[in-house]
């Protein structure tokens, strides 16, 4: 039996997959087999046909809309494959022509080529939970444009409310309007129904989440880095679930990376230009962590929120929480003294909180194989 090993490039899409290949050995080119559609008795098939020159098999796609099935089913077949991040393959500035022959051709060659950023592949589990926290993002989304949408209507006909808005107050005036033409009263009715569907779905997948984060494998996870001050159960729920195994990362500083929070750079020589961070990440859990950052601005203390969180969490546990409240709270008092804008200060203290949170999910992380 040969070692050699074959490299084989998908371009995956909803119906077909579009196959190349090309081997280990030194001077290989790269040749297009075929396309076949995106079933599994046809990867099944596919693998069958390839491993008849007894050859190591390794696979490659794009992460994208289709997901991980494709990675699961050629997993369970005993070959390796790696979902591979998008933004990070390289690609000539000047090819201009783009078809699913050459995708798979170029992801071949590159994956031979070692050139290839491998992205971690949640068990089916992780990817639930990952679903309901970023349908819950997306609700929350819709919400604010319904509210913002009402408001906006308001406004175009000069009723402005005397009361802080969506409290009980705002709502009552809001129920107490009255308008001249019956079209206007109908949109104002209608969009204040849209809100409160939109409120109960809210609700709805909040409620879910606490529910259902005690049956997950990471709830040590979530439960321990609430112990940090901003840190809620479905800020924790949000963060462990994009992130999903912290302990890929070597330090805090590849976490921060990939999180978006890391300033931008661009120096030639002696020169050295830093920018505002990447933004390159992950963007809802980089939106949970500067919102919780924002309560660093005041001063360390632990309320009797964070006290209830920690009567169950060990020691060393607690240490780590209150050493981020006293360094993160002087640090945001160092940084506004200094100058520096509020939001860009509360980012700041944002990227620090990173660190605190992946030390604390270090400790009580189970091990992934």
């Amino acid at each position: 039996m040969t070692d050699i090993t074959l490299f084989v490039g998908l371009d995956v899409h909803k119906k077909t997959i579009a196959v190349a290949l090309v081997d280990g050995t030194a001077g290989a080119e790269v040749r297009f087999y075929g396309t076949i559609e995106n079933r599994p008795d046809a990867l099944r098939t596919l693998c069958r046909k390839l491993s008849k020159e007894r050859q190591q098999l390794h696979f490659c796609y794009e992460a994208g809309p289709c997901g991980y099935g494709v990675q699961r089913h050629l997993t369970r077949l005993g070959h390796r494959c790696d979902v591979v991040a998008p933004a990070l393959i390289p690609r000539k500035a000047a090819d201009k022509v783009k078809t699913d022959r050459r995708d798979a051709m170029m992801l071949a060659q590159t994956l031979r080529a070692g050139q290839l950023t491998a992205v971690w592949v949640p068990d089916e589990a992780h990817e639930a939970m990952r679903d309901l926290v970023r349908l819950r993002a997306q609700a929350m989304r819709d919400l604010r444009k319904s509210r913002q949408q009402l408001l906006s209507f308001l406004l175009r006909h000069g009723l402005t409310s005397p009361y802080r808005h969506w409290t009980k107050m705002h709502r009552r005036w809001l129920g107490a309007l009255v308008f001249a033409h019956p079209a206007q009263h109908l949109a104002h009715e209608e969009m204040l129904a849209r809100i409160e569907r939109a409120e109960a779905l809210c609700d709805r997948l909040r409620q879910a989440i606490l529910e259902l984060v005690p049956q997950w494998s990471l709830a040590p996870v979530v439960h321990a880095i609430q112990a940090l001050r901003g840190v809620s159960l479905t800020v924790a729920a949000v963060i462990v679930a994009e992130v999903g195994c912290f302990g890929r990362f070597d330090s805090p500083r590849p976490l921060m990376a990939y999180l978006g929070l890391n300033p931008s750079e661009h120096s030639s020589g002696a020169t050295i230009r830093r920018g505002s961070i990447t933004k390159t990440g992950n963007a809802l859990a980089r939106t949970c962590l500067v919102e919780a950052a924002w309560t660093y601005r005041f001063p360390a203390r632990v309320t009797q929120i964070i006290r209830d969180r920690l009567k169950t969490l060990p020691e060393p546990i607690r240490n780590v929480a209150w050493k981020a409240q006293v360094r993160l709270s002087a640090r945001y008092r160092k940084l506004i003294a200094a100058g520096k804008p509020t939001p860009k200060a509360v980012v700041a203290i944002a990227r620090e909180l990173v660190g605190f949170i992946w030390a604390i999910a270090r400790m009580v992380e189970p091990k992934f194989t």
